[in-house]
């Protein structure tokens, strides 16, 4: 077997010659391609981090805000609730404030109805037991009894003071004798009594006035000497009202 150096040689130099010719014309634009799509890849991807990078970022921001708007929440029911609790409070202290008020009012109207009821249930007792007393007393006017009362009288007018007793004697209306009925056969003895009395001798003018019940009065248009039953009952009278 021979070897053909020189058939070997020119197909060493064909691919020498094909080897530059692809070299030339095919892997270069072809790996200039591929380097540009794999920068524009690289961008493709820069772009996309970048991207994914605000996105996280505004996801970070949407999760704080959301934490912020929930605490904001929590505090405005927190306040709401103080705020309602406290209402509520002040309320049923002014409601109880209020019923305390009404209670005390209602506590002194009544003390106060009771109180005027009872002074009226006095007054009308009083004065019942006053006209009862009335009428027995009636039953006891007698010679007996006037002379009690012309001695009161009496003495009445011994006991006067000096001034009232020139008062009375110099004051120029009549000097009345006043009783319950008109006096009969007794009517010298007292003017001759309360003559003696005073002193000196007015003119004394009877009058009757039913309304004594038992006694004898002396009465002017200044001057007034109570002494009569009726007198009597009126003091006692005003001392039940006064002591109700």
């Amino acid at each position: 077997m021979t070897i053909d150096f020189w058939g070997l040689g020119l197909q060493a130099v064909n691919v020498l010659i094909l080897v530059w010719i692809l070299s030339r014309v095919f892997w270069r634009p072809v790996a200039a391609s591929i380097t540009r799509r794999q920068e524009a890849a690289q961008k493709m991807i820069g772009s996309a981090q970048a991207m994914r990078e605000k996105a996280d970022a505004a996801y970070a921001e949407v999760t704080e805000a959301r934490a912020n708007i929930k605490a904001e929440r929590v505090a405005l029911l927190e306040t709401a609730k103080a705020e309602a609790e406290a209402s509520a409070k002040a309320t049923l202290a002014n409601a109880q404030a209020r019923a305390e008020e009404m209670r005390k009012a209602a506590e002194e109207s009544i003390h106060k109805q009771t109180l005027s009821a009872q002074k009226a249930h006095a007054a009308h007792a009083s004065e019942l037991s006053l006209k009862i007393a009335g009428k027995l007393l009636e039953h006891l006017n007698g010679p007996t009894a006037q002379s009690a009362f012309l001695a009161q009288l009496v003495d009445a007018i011994t006991r006067m003071s000096d001034v009232d007793r020139a008062a009375l004697l110099s004051s120029q209306s009549t000097i009345e004798v006043v009783a319950p009925e008109n006096i009969g056969t007794d009517r010298d003895a007292i003017v001759k009594a309360i003559h003696k009395a005073l002193g000196a001798e007015p003119e004394l003018e009877f009058v009757a006035d039913p309304a004594l019940i038992g006694g004898l009065e002396l009465r002017s248009t200044h001057f007034v000497l109570r002494n009569s039953w009726q007198a009597d009952l009126t003091q006692v009278q005003k001392a039940v009202t006064d002591a109700a």
